[in-house]
C-alpha cells in the first residue's frame, strides 16, 4: 500500500461513521427510549448527524426539552437499549467490505481505534464478521484516555507490533485526525461519515476522500 508515495503496513479506522453505518440502529434505540419515558418523537436526522461525537451528543438532539442531569441519567438505558439491538439494521458503508479485502489482499492489515465502549464496539465488530481479520481493536475505554488523545491510536500499534509512521488513520470526526497526527500518521477525513455540518477540509488531514472506493484508489489498492 502507498498513500503519497509512503509505504503502509497499516490502515487504523475509526468505527461509527468511517466503516459502519451504525446510526439507524443507535436512532432506532433513541426511539425507544423516547417511548419509554413518554417523550416525543426524536428527530432522527440530527441524531444521525452526530453518532460520531457519542451518547451525550445523540441524546441533546434526541431529547432537547430535557437538561443535561436528566439526559446523563437516561444514558445507560439508551446504551442498554442499543446493546439488545446493535447489528439489525447497521452496515458497513459502501465500499468498505471491497477496501478491507484489497487491504488484506495486498498483505496488509487494518485495525479499528474507536470512542465507543468496549462492551458496544466487540459484539458488533464480532457480529459484523470483523473480529479475525481486525489486527487491534482499541475502544474507548481500554485507556484512561480517548481520542483525541494520540495514546488509544499508539496503543493499536503496539498490540499489533506496527510502527505508526507506516500507517494511516482514518476517521470522520476532527478528533480522529488530531488524534492520528498526534501519533505521527499519515491521516485521511472520511467525508461520507457523521459530518454534523462541519468541513473535513477544515481539519488539516492529508487527505480528504468522499468514499471507501476513493480510499482505495489512494491507497494504490484499485485492481
Amino acid at each position: 500500500m502507498k498513500l503519497f508515495g509512503h509505504d503502509l503496513d497499516a490502515v487504523l479506522f475509526d468505527l461509527d461513521g468511517t466503516l459502519v453505518d451504525s446510526a439507524p440502529d443507535l436512532v432506532d434505540a433513541v426511539r425507544r427510549l423516547c417511548v419509554e419515558i413518554g417523550a416525543p418523537p426524536p428527530d432522527a436526522d440530527g441524531i444521525r448527524h452526530v453518532v460520531s461525537k457519542g451518547g451525550r451528543a445523540m441524546l441533546r438532539r434526541g431529547l432537547p426539552h430535557l437538561d443535561d442531569d436528566a439526559r446523563d441519567a437516561l444514558l445507560q438505558r439508551f446504551l442498554d437499549l442499543y446493546a439488545t439491538n446493535i447489528l439489525v439494521h447497521s452496515r458497513p458503508f459502501a465500499g468498505v467490505e471491497r477496501l478491507l479485502n484489497a487491504i488484506e489482499g495486498r498483505g496488509g492489515r487494518w485495525g479499528i481505534v474507536t470512542n465507543k465502549p468496549g462492551w458496544l464496539a466487540r459484539p458488533l465488530v464480532e457480529q459484523i464478521g470483523w473480529g479475525a481479520r481486525c489486527v487491534a481493536l482499541v475502544s474507548g475505554d481500554t485507556l484512561a484516555v480517548k481520542k483525541p488523545d494520540p495514546a488509544p491510536v499508539l496503543h493499536a500499534c503496539a498490540i499489533a507490533g506496527l510502527d505508526p509512521a507506516r500507517c494511516a488513520y482514518v476517521g470522520d470526526d476532527l478528533r480522529d485526525i488530531e488524534a492520528g497526527r498526534g501519533a505521527g500518521m499519515l491521516t485521511v477525513a472520511a467525508a461520507w461519515g457523521y459530518l454534523d455540518g462541519e468541513d473535513p477540509a477544515a481539519w488539516a488531514a492529508d487527505l480528504v476522500v468522499h468514499s471507501a472506493a476513493e480510499l482505495t484508489t489512494a491507497l494504490s489498492l484499485a485492481a
